[in-house]
């Protein structure tokens, strides 16, 4: 049985002991003198468009550009990391990355660059962090054990903010005392740092694979089914919904905000985004001392509020004196938002799927961002910066109790370990095991007492969604006509492979599913498991 019921009651982990692990270490080190080459970057960037062009709809798509590439191609992205050497992989997106960054640097040096260059440039870099953030994300789980995840997820985002408070800072001091183009240089060099400590990481062994790798459009196909039938991460995308959609407004404006108070520019912007990071860290600190008080959804709730109440500051600012509280509230609530989710999507999600999952969740938060951007920009071209941020923050109130009922953290109690329960098929001497043979057919044969049928069929339609979650694309359940005590219950998969890899990804949690509803059958033997192939298309000769 799942051991869920004892790591419920265990004694929460330290803050700090994710830093025991030399690997988790290491890799926080270098992201975050990476992560402040990224707000370096993103500072510059979005002053730079102010220079070349300062309308708020052409400012706003700067945010859209870099968040729009990972809503396109994160799932493919995260597709692409459950089948590859996550470690090589993340080498190689992190040079590439370098490259393109230098060249924006050497063109910003030379004065060549234009608004429709910088966003192609921006989308191009955003298009890097796509396809490097579900496997970032999906190796935090290889550094640590399950107990320090939490832990060390907030680490992660107080380390992403910690480079908030100190790369906005930075960035306004290398444009006034250098140039334009410093900013770049800085974040061109960062990656080297990050692509050292990958190559310096010493990646725990993986099993060897016995199956070929999935195939690209049907293992993201199969993630799409994953999530649309994983409870606890629909509920968790739907809070982000909820949130990033009138969060986007704080980060695509207030580069505008900067530039009207009186006496601002880049060097006021680069204060507010450094008091965004400061909010966020002071948050990350209390964050460990917080949650022994308030559940998960109280948090993020209270930290949407927080939100709002930066949101609507910031849209009143006509001072310093109003913006950098404002800024540092912002921050404060983003992080207890972003933290929750974080972690309410990454416990949802069995390792087999991890990547996927996370790019899933990854392109809600961008998609948001994105579309958010945009919108949010055109509404403050017709109307005002002031007037779109006040609008922004009474969404994200509104949105609290709409979104309540969908509850995160449903995951962190549930053993997704793999239970290797399911031995293998049983099969002829002759029989044709090409992988890439299907479809297949699997039925089992249940017999109930009439007077349980009711509760059975509850029970089995809730194993629906875990045959869903583990490859399945049909299911269905039917009762026998001349003997009404006998059930099957059967579904599809698209191979052989594919129903191989179902063995391999039932998790503990699963597995007890699985026991409740056989605890209903009470033929002599166990239920009858039988599989059925797709004859091989005959070829014919004209």
């Amino acid at each position: 049985m799942n051991n869920s019921k004892n790591t419920s009651n265990a004694t929460p982990a330290s803050a700090w002991a994710p830093f025991a692990y030399s690997a988790f270490t290491l890799l926080w080190v270098a992201t975050l003198v990476s992560n402040i080459g990224t707000w370096v970057h993103n500072a510059g960037a979005a002053w730079l468009m102010t220079t070349l062009d300062s309308s708020p709809a052409i400012v706003a798509l700067i945010q859209a550009a870099t968040a729009l590439p990972v809503f396109c191609f994160a799932l493919f992205a995260g597709t692409l990391a459950d089948r590859v050497d996550k470690q090589r992989f993340l080498a190689i997106v992190n040079i590439v990355l370098a490259a393109v960054t230098f060249a924006l640097a050497v063109l910003v040096a030379l004065d060549w660059m234009t608004p429709i260059g910088l966003l192609a440039f921006t989308f191009l870099i955003g298009t890097g962090a796509a396809f490097m953030a579900p496997a970032w994300q999906a190796i935090v789980p290889d550094l640590v054990p399950r107990e320090n995840l939490q832990p060390a997820i907030a680490l992660n985002g107080l380390g992403i903010n910690i480079s908030r408070a100190i790369g906005p800072a930075l960035a306004g001091v290398l444009i006034i005392s250098i140039g334009l183009a410093a900013p770049f240089v800085v974040n061109a060099a960062s990656y080297l740092v990050i692509i050292g400590a990958l190559l310096a990481w010493k990646q725990p062994p993986t099993p060897a694979r016995t199956l070929p790798p999935e195939p690209l459009l049907g293992g993201m196909l199969t993630g799409v089914r994953h999530a649309s039938h994983n409870a606890a991460l629909k509920a968790t995308l739907m809070r982000a919904l909820g949130y990033f959609a009138f969060a986007s407004a704080y980060w695509a404006l207030l580069p505008l905000v900067a530039r009207a108070i009186p006496g601002g520019g880049a060097g006021l912007y680069g204060t507010l985004l450094a008091a965004v990071g400061a909010g966020a860290v002071v948050g990350a600190l209390a964050l460990p001392k917080i949650r022994t008080k308030l559940n998960t959804n109280i948090l993020q709730s209270l930290g949407a509020a927080v939100t709002a109440v930066g949101m609507a500051g910031l849209g009143l600012a006509t001072s310093t004196l109003v913006a950098v509280p404002a800024s540092f509230l912002g921050g404060l609530g983003w992080i207890a938002v972003l933290t929750s989710l974080n972690v309410s999507a990454q416990t949802a999600l069995p390792n087999w799927v991890r990547a996927r999952g996370l790019a899933i969740f990854i392109m809600v938060f961008f998609g948001c961002m994105a579309a958010g951007s945009i919108i949010w920009g055109q509404v403050a071209t017709y109307t005002s910066v002031t007037t779109t941020l006040l609008a922004a923050a009474v969404g994200a109130l509104v949105a609290i109790p709409l979104t309540w009922r969908s509850k995160l953290g449903q995951g962190e109690h549930r053993d997704l370990t793999p239970a290797m329960s399911w031995g293998a098929p049983i099969v002829a001497d002759t029989f044709d095991d090409d992988p890439d043979r299907g479809p297949v057919l699997v039925t089992i044969s249940y017999v109930i007492d009439a007077q349980a049928s009711g509760d059975f069929l509850q029970a089995i339609h809730a194993l629906s969604a875990e045959r869903y979650r583990n490859g399945a694309y049909s299911w269905g359940v039917y009762q026998d006509a001349a003997q009404p005590g006998i059930w099957i219950e059967w579904f599809f998969l698209s191979s052989w492979a594919e129903h191989l890899r179902q063995h391999e990804r039932v998790t503990r949690h699963d597995q007890d599913i699985h026991d409740t509803v056989s605890a209903y059958h009470v033929g002599d033997a166990s239920p009858e498991v039988r599989h059925y192939l797709a004859s091989a298309r005959a070829e014919y000769r004209s």
